[in-house]
Order: C-alpha cells, then sequence, then structure tokens
C-alpha cells in the first residue's frame, strides 16, 4: 500500500532533492512538456522549506517518493498566478494555492490523487482559508504534441467541487521540451470555497 502523507516541516530538506526529480520527470509529460533542470527545481522549491505555511505532501513507496502535492498560500506564491485574480472578487489572501500534484504513471488509478487533495484542503482549513485553487495547463487542441487521447481530468477536478474560473487564466513561462527558449504558456484557474 503506498503511504499517502504531509512531509513534516524538518523533514522537507530531505526530499527536495526527489520532489525535484519527480517534477521534472512527470512534467516533462502532455500537457506540461515542462523541459526542467534540476538548479530551477532546488531554488523554486525552497519556500516549501522556509515557511510553515506551506504544505508538501508525499506519496511513497517504501522510502521512494513516487509522488507529491504542493500548496502555499496564494498571496504568498509566485505573483504570475496571484495577478491573474486582479479585477476580481476572489480574495487572494484567504485563498489557498494547490501548486502541483505529480504522481509516477504506474502509480495513478488508485485514489492518490483524491487523497492528495484531501490533505492539502484539510491543511488549508486548518489555516483558515475560505478558497482552494489551482491552475491547469491550457494547451490549444492543435497543438502538435498534443496526444491522440489526452488525459481529461477535469470530470475529477469537478468531481471534488471545483470549477473553472471563467476568463481567469494565470501567466508562466518555461521552456518546452525541444525548445531553446522560454514561452509564456496559459493556466486556468479551478478553485473552490472550502465550506462547500
Amino acid at each position: 500500500m503506498i503511504d499517502v502523507r504531509v512531509v513534516p516541516h524538518e523533514d522537507l530538506e530531505n526530499q527536495l532533492d526527489d520532489l525535484a526529480a519527480l517534477r521534472i520527470a512527470v512534467f516533462r509529460d502532455w500537457p506540461y512538456l515542462y523541459d526542467g533542470d534540476l538548479a530551477y527545481e532546488r531554488q523554486y522549491l525552497q519556500m516549501y522549506r522556509n515557511t510553515n505555511r506551506a504544505v508538501v505532501v508525499g506519496a511513497f513507496d517504501g522510502d521512494w517518493m513516487v509522488g507529491a502535492a504542493t500548496g502555499a498560500p496564494l498571496g504568498e506564491h509566485a505573483d504570475d498566478f496571484a495577478a491573474a485574480f486582479e479585477g476580481t472578487d476572489v480574495d487572494v489572501d484567504a485563498t489557498f494555492y494547490c501548486a502541483e500534484s505529480v504522481l509516477m504513471p504506474s502509480y495513478r488509478g488508485q485514489g492518490i490523487g483524491h487523497r492528495f487533495f484531501d490533505r492539502r484542503e484539510k491543511f488549508a482549513a486548518d489555516l483558515g482559508f475560505e478558497n482552494i485553487c489551482f491552475c491547469a495547463v491550457d494547451r490549444p487542441v492543435t497543438h502538435p504534441s498534443r496526444p491522440a487521447t489526452p488525459r481529461d481530468l477535469s470530470s475529477f477536478w469537478a468531481g471534488r467541487g471545483y470549477a473553472q474560473l471563467p476568463g481567469v487564466k494565470a501567466t508562466f513561462a518555461w521552456r518546452d521540451v525541444g525548445d531553446a527558449l522560454q514561452t509564456q504558456k496559459k493556466l486556468q484557474i479551478w478553485m473552490r470555497h472550502l465550506d462547500a
């Protein structure tokens, strides 16, 4: 059985390289196509080590981290995401942001995704947040790397009470696999109220 648990804050330093490698491996696939590097990942992940208002939920097969989900207050996360809410009635300071859910393909379909959301939602509620959100990469259907039958998680998210915020998209840049330069990507924001 896979052990899904919040990684204690004092143990994060020992888990960050595993989480970085996991992000690089999983995000290399559709729809992210992310050509990541360990140096950037280490820098990005420091925020989870530097505040106890952030959470890392790990999925472990023995000692091996096979999946992880992270979250932090939206107001303390990347400006690229928080800026998307300008002009809306969403209170950024009352919103918790689920940054990533990554899971090795051979471990999918076992309910781990639900357990990731359960742990993050509880963490956010315990901190007093009213809303919780995440972003999903919004690639065009004509993208040349789009698989014939891409995984669509929208029914999974909707089943957990999340809904797309119409017209609210974040913009973030990264380098796609095979590209020399970073390009801007659009990410659709999904949100739910924690008391819903």
